[in-house]
């Protein structure tokens, strides 16, 4: 059974039926939709519906992301089963939909984009990169079709290290994405001004 997938999803933003697009929001570890729902605050972008997934215990998968995967399973599965479900649940179609994650959710939104490339309307990925030990390269197969990615992080994250984010840029760069890098100076794992505003010209991009 998986766990996430009883968890109540959160929505914010326009009703379905009134929105320009959609976007499934990851939040991190030891978080909640909550704690995205105070950056959709930041970033105010109105017209969108919303869908935010919740971890079963505030943690979608146990250990780091850049352990060796066997270490993640099954919550890893399960997680990304839990944004399928999620971005299915829009009902909007792909080319309308953006996804977002933070932190863990992050990590989640980047491995989901590697294992089944598809064209998005775009993905933000707030401080994560993709899933494996120190020395892994996902290999090629798919292609994400041009779809626009933020990959923003800091320097000094203690939970990200910057050489992963530079390979992850490199691989989503492989499978097709158009990849808009940025890496900041913070000292605190959370999503700085600028990484708000590039999210919200990447929700406002979809037409």
């Amino acid at each position: 059974m998986n766990p996430h997938l009883l968890e109540p999803v959160a929505a914010a933003g326009a009703p379905a039926g009134s929105a320009r697009a959609a976007a499934v929001v990851v939040h991190g570890r030891d978080q909640d939709p909550e704690y995205m729902l105070a950056v959709l605050d930041r970033v105010a972008v109105d017209d969108v519906a919303y869908l935010l997934p919740r971890a079963a215990g505030r943690t979608w998968y146990p250990g780091r992301f850049t352990e060796p995967e066997a270490r993640n399973q099954p919550a890893l599965d399960h997680a990304l089963a839990a944004i399928e479900a999620a971005v299915a649940a829009t009902g909007f179609g792909l080319d309308r939909t953006v996804l977002v994650g933070f932190s863990q959710g992050a990590c989640l939104v980047t491995e989901l984009l590697l294992r089944a490339p598809r064209r998005f309307a775009g993905a933000a990925l707030l401080t994560g990169g993709f899933f494996g030990p120190p020395g892994y390269r996902p290999g090629p197969g798919g292609s994400l079709e041009g779809t626009p990615v933020l990959l923003a992080s800091s320097r000094h994250d203690a939970w990200v290290p910057l050489d992963r984010v530079d390979e992850t840029m490199v691989v989503l760069r492989d499978r097709g994405a158009v990849v808009d890098r940025r890496v900041y100076d913070d000292r605190e794992h959370r999503v700085n001004d600028d990484a708000v505003a590039a999210t919200r010209e990447l929700l406002t991009s979809v037409r």
